[in-house]
Protein backbone atom coordinates (compact mmCIF):
# COMPACT_ATOMS: atom_id res chain seq x y z
CA UNK A 1 0.00 0.00 0.00
CA UNK A 2 1.49 3.33 -0.74
CA UNK A 3 0.96 6.17 1.67
CA UNK A 4 -0.93 9.31 0.65
CA UNK A 5 1.05 12.10 -0.74
CA UNK A 6 1.71 15.05 1.95
CA UNK A 7 -0.92 17.56 2.50
CA UNK A 8 0.36 21.02 -0.04
CA UNK A 9 -1.14 24.27 0.89
CA UNK A 10 -0.89 27.26 -1.86
CA UNK A 11 2.46 29.38 -0.72
CA UNK A 12 3.41 31.64 -3.77
CA UNK A 13 0.78 33.18 -6.48
CA UNK A 14 1.43 33.63 -10.09
CA UNK A 15 2.37 36.96 -9.69
CA UNK A 16 4.91 36.06 -6.99
CA UNK A 17 6.45 33.55 -9.61
CA UNK A 18 6.32 35.49 -12.70
CA UNK A 19 8.62 38.39 -11.06
CA UNK A 20 10.92 35.67 -9.66
CA UNK A 21 11.35 34.19 -12.82
CA UNK A 22 11.38 37.35 -14.98
CA UNK A 23 14.42 38.35 -12.29
CA UNK A 24 16.39 35.52 -12.81
CA UNK A 25 15.99 35.02 -16.48
CA UNK A 26 16.92 38.94 -17.01
CA UNK A 27 20.03 38.70 -14.40
CA UNK A 28 21.05 35.41 -15.55
CA UNK A 29 20.52 36.73 -19.53
CA UNK A 30 22.18 39.78 -18.79
CA UNK A 31 24.87 38.50 -17.04
CA UNK A 32 26.00 35.65 -19.45
CA UNK A 33 24.80 36.44 -22.94
CA UNK A 34 24.29 40.48 -23.32
CA UNK A 35 27.15 43.17 -23.22
CA UNK A 36 27.16 46.44 -21.32
CA UNK A 37 24.67 48.98 -23.32
CA UNK A 38 23.65 46.60 -25.91
CA UNK A 39 19.28 46.80 -26.71
CA UNK A 40 19.41 43.42 -25.06
CA UNK A 41 20.98 44.33 -22.31
CA UNK A 42 19.03 47.96 -21.81
CA UNK A 43 15.62 45.98 -22.42
CA UNK A 44 16.01 43.18 -20.25
CA UNK A 45 17.24 45.63 -17.29
CA UNK A 46 14.01 47.79 -17.71
CA UNK A 47 11.61 44.46 -17.66
CA UNK A 48 13.91 43.20 -14.85
CA UNK A 49 13.43 46.65 -12.97
CA UNK A 50 9.78 46.71 -13.67
CA UNK A 51 9.57 43.24 -12.32
CA UNK A 52 11.40 44.54 -8.68
CA UNK A 53 9.01 47.47 -8.59
CA UNK A 54 5.85 45.25 -9.06
CA UNK A 55 7.25 42.51 -6.67
CA UNK A 56 8.16 45.55 -3.92
CA UNK A 57 4.76 47.11 -4.32
CA UNK A 58 2.50 43.64 -4.37
CA UNK A 59 4.25 42.94 -1.06
CA UNK A 60 2.39 45.52 0.43
CA UNK A 61 -0.82 43.95 -0.85
CA UNK A 62 -0.39 40.65 -1.06
CA UNK A 63 -1.55 37.94 1.79
CA UNK A 64 0.43 35.18 3.25
CA UNK A 65 4.21 34.55 2.47
CA UNK A 66 4.15 36.67 -0.70
CA UNK A 67 3.07 40.17 2.16
CA UNK A 68 6.25 42.34 4.11
CA UNK A 69 4.23 42.07 7.11
CA UNK A 70 4.62 37.53 6.82
CA UNK A 71 8.68 37.81 5.85
CA UNK A 72 10.21 41.13 7.61
CA UNK A 73 13.67 39.63 8.76
CA UNK A 74 13.57 41.69 12.20
CA UNK A 75 16.53 41.30 13.93
CA UNK A 76 14.67 39.15 16.63
CA UNK A 77 13.44 36.96 13.61
CA UNK A 78 17.22 36.32 12.85
CA UNK A 79 18.32 35.91 15.94
CA UNK A 80 16.16 33.33 16.42
CA UNK A 81 16.84 31.41 12.86
CA UNK A 82 20.56 31.92 14.02
CA UNK A 83 19.97 29.81 17.30
CA UNK A 84 18.23 27.31 15.61
CA UNK A 85 20.91 27.07 12.63
CA UNK A 86 23.60 26.58 15.58
CA UNK A 87 21.43 23.93 17.47
CA UNK A 88 21.01 22.13 14.28
CA UNK A 89 17.07 22.44 15.27
CA UNK A 90 14.66 22.31 12.00
CA UNK A 91 12.80 25.79 11.88
CA UNK A 92 10.26 25.12 9.35
CA UNK A 93 7.91 27.32 8.43
CA UNK A 94 6.29 28.53 5.06
CA UNK A 95 7.61 31.16 3.07
CA UNK A 96 11.19 32.76 3.45
CA UNK A 97 13.18 32.43 6.70
CA UNK A 98 14.14 35.33 8.25
CA UNK A 99 17.97 35.28 6.85
CA UNK A 100 15.98 34.24 3.50
CA UNK A 101 14.10 37.51 3.59
CA UNK A 102 17.09 39.65 4.60
CA UNK A 103 18.86 37.95 1.02
CA UNK A 104 15.51 38.60 -1.35
CA UNK A 105 15.35 41.96 -0.01
CA UNK A 106 18.76 42.64 -0.88
CA UNK A 107 18.22 41.02 -4.65
CA UNK A 108 15.58 43.22 -5.21
CA UNK A 109 17.11 46.73 -3.42
CA UNK A 110 20.14 45.47 -5.56
CA UNK A 111 18.00 44.96 -8.93
CA UNK A 112 16.10 48.37 -8.37
CA UNK A 113 19.80 50.13 -7.92
CA UNK A 114 20.87 48.26 -11.39
CA UNK A 115 17.96 49.64 -13.00
CA UNK A 116 18.39 53.07 -12.09
CA UNK A 117 21.73 52.92 -12.67
CA UNK A 118 21.42 51.83 -16.14
CA UNK A 119 18.57 54.03 -16.79
CA UNK A 120 20.75 57.11 -15.58
CA UNK A 121 23.79 56.12 -17.70
CA UNK A 122 21.96 55.30 -20.84
CA UNK A 123 18.98 57.84 -20.91
CA UNK A 124 20.12 61.37 -19.26
CA UNK A 125 22.61 63.72 -20.94
CA UNK A 126 24.01 64.48 -17.50
CA UNK A 127 25.43 61.08 -16.64
CA UNK A 128 26.56 60.06 -20.45
CA UNK A 129 29.88 58.36 -19.74
CA UNK A 130 30.08 58.83 -15.96
CA UNK A 131 32.49 55.94 -14.77
CA UNK A 132 31.52 56.86 -11.41
CA UNK A 133 28.05 55.53 -12.03
CA UNK A 134 29.16 52.72 -14.27
CA UNK A 135 31.68 51.72 -11.61
CA UNK A 136 28.79 51.67 -9.14
CA UNK A 137 26.41 49.37 -11.95
CA UNK A 138 29.21 47.01 -11.58
CA UNK A 139 29.44 46.82 -8.15
CA UNK A 140 25.84 46.59 -8.12
CA UNK A 141 26.07 43.44 -10.52
CA UNK A 142 29.03 41.70 -8.28
CA UNK A 143 27.00 42.25 -5.39
CA UNK A 144 23.32 40.88 -6.69
CA UNK A 145 25.45 37.95 -8.49
CA UNK A 146 27.10 37.10 -5.26
CA UNK A 147 23.73 37.26 -3.90
CA UNK A 148 22.19 34.59 -6.02
CA UNK A 149 24.66 32.45 -5.19
CA UNK A 150 23.89 32.45 -1.73
CA UNK A 151 20.37 32.62 -2.79
CA UNK A 152 20.72 29.23 -4.76
CA UNK A 153 23.23 27.43 -2.75
CA UNK A 154 20.86 28.35 0.53
CA UNK A 155 18.12 27.22 -1.23
CA UNK A 156 19.95 23.56 -2.21
CA UNK A 157 21.35 23.75 1.16
CA UNK A 158 18.12 24.16 2.91
CA UNK A 159 16.13 21.53 0.43
CA UNK A 160 18.38 18.61 1.59
CA UNK A 161 18.30 19.70 5.28
CA UNK A 162 14.53 19.92 5.21
CA UNK A 163 14.15 16.66 3.04
CA UNK A 164 12.43 18.58 0.65
CA UNK A 165 12.45 20.24 -2.76
CA UNK A 166 11.90 24.01 -2.19
CA UNK A 167 12.47 25.26 -5.70
CA UNK A 168 9.90 23.17 -6.56
CA UNK A 169 7.28 25.63 -4.85
CA UNK A 170 8.61 28.65 -6.94
CA UNK A 171 7.36 26.47 -9.96
CA UNK A 172 4.47 25.01 -9.01
CA UNK A 173 3.17 27.75 -6.41
CA UNK A 174 2.77 24.66 -3.96
CA UNK A 175 4.57 23.55 -0.85
CA UNK A 176 4.15 20.90 1.34
CA UNK A 177 2.60 22.01 4.74
CA UNK A 178 5.53 21.68 8.02
CA UNK A 179 4.71 19.05 9.91
CA UNK A 180 3.41 20.26 13.90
Amino acid sequence: MTEPAPATVRLWDPLIRLCHWSLAIAFFANWFFTEEGEDWHQWLGYWAGAAALLRVGWGFVATGAAAWRDCLPTPARIAAQLRALRGREPERHLGHSALGALVMMLMLGSMLMLALTGFLMEEIDYFWGDERLEDIHTLLADALAALVAVHLIAAVAESIRLRENLPLSMITGRRRVPPG
